[in-house]
This record gives structure tokens, sequence and C-alpha cells, in this order.
């Protein structure tokens, strides 16, 4: 490959990764719904030809954005686990992280789990930090319980309704605990 070539790959790199960061900066100041072809290129100061050049629509935006907040987020529960050490306090923390996470970026979180994507989750074509977020909750349970994959995915699917029921105000955020509390036990407790 040439100078020439690696600079432009270089460059467009850059307004690929400019325009990730543009849009979930919008998403998160003024919302999804403020998130528009035309209000990302006045943004980056690049035609919407040029955002189209990169991007297949909003969603292909909504799904580069979703992943880049799935790797964020395997980061978290990794760190959550390891500093808990223990399987049985290991799962409350990576739990705990996963709410605290859902809670301090809700647009991301938006981007991640309720806006259409084209992301495949539960598949051999799931993209590799999708995995790694959900390997950090089957990290939690016993390497020789052969539901490991079973108890990450209803841990995670009790933990998104209460994050979503939560933001939503249908729950009230100070029972958050309670239910924490509750979930970690049920499961923790399953042989």
């Amino acid at each position: 490959m040439s100078a020439i070539s690696e600079r432009r790959e270089r460059e467009r790199a850059h307004r690929h990764q400019l325009i990730i960061t543009a849009a979930r900066e919008l998403a998160e100041t003024e919302g999804w719904e403020a998130v528009t072809t035309r209000r990302l290129a006045e943004r980056v100061e690049y035609s919407q030809p040029v955002l189209y050049s990169h991007f297949n629509g909003k969603d292909a935006i909504v799904s580069a954005v979703a992943l880049a907040g799935f790797s964020e987020l395997a980061t978290q529960l990794r760190r959550a686990r390891q500093a808990a050490g223990e399987p049985g306090p290991a799962l409350r923390a990576v739990c705990r992280a996963y709410l605290r996470f859902a809670t301090e970026r809700p647009a991301l979180y938006q981007a991640m789990f309720i806006l259409p994507t084209d992301l495949t989750f539960a598949s051999a074509e799931t993209p590799p930090p999708l995995r790694a977020a959900f390997d950090e909750f089957v990290s939690c349970f016993h390497p020789d319980n052969d539901q490991r994959e079973l108890f990450a995915e209803v841990t995670w699917s009790a933990l998104h309704g209460m994050a979503v029921l939560s933001d939503s105000g249908r729950i009230p955020p100070d029972g958050q605990e309670q239910r924490l509390d509750f979930l970690v036990a049920q499961i923790a407790d399953t042989p």
C-alpha cells in the first residue's frame, strides 16, 4: 500500500469515528430524534454524501454507536467482575455495573438495546464486543454449571427490564437495590 493510500485510509477512519462521536454526543444532549444525517453533516463539517459513503443511513450510525457502547460495557463489567473475585460477589458487582452503565449513559443504552440496529445477538455472527459483554455475565457462574449461558441470559434480561422500567418511571428507582438483591439471590442460589 502506498503512503498516499495509507493516508487516505487513516483520514477515512478518522471521518468514520468523527461521525460516530458526533452522533453519540448529539444523542446524549438532544436525544436520538435529533440525530439526522443533515445535523451530523453540519456538525462534522462534511456533506451528507460523505456521511452516506460511511454509513447507509441512521440505523447504521446507531449500530456503530451501539457497537462502541458494547466495548465500553464489556470493559466496565470485566472491571467489576475482576474486582469482586469470587462468582457470588462477582455476579452482584457485574449486575450493579450494568445498571449503573444504563443509568449513566441513557442515550448509549438506547442505541445498544432499544433502537433498531443491524447487530446480531446470540448467533455465530454476533460481533465480538457484544459477546465480550455477555461473557462477563457467563463468567460469574461456576464453570461446572452447564447452564451458565442460560443463567447469564436470564440475568441480563432481568437487568434490562429493570433498567428500562426504571428509566421510564414505571418502577421506582429507589427500589433498585432490593430488586438487585432479590435477583442475585435467586440466580446465584441456583445449582
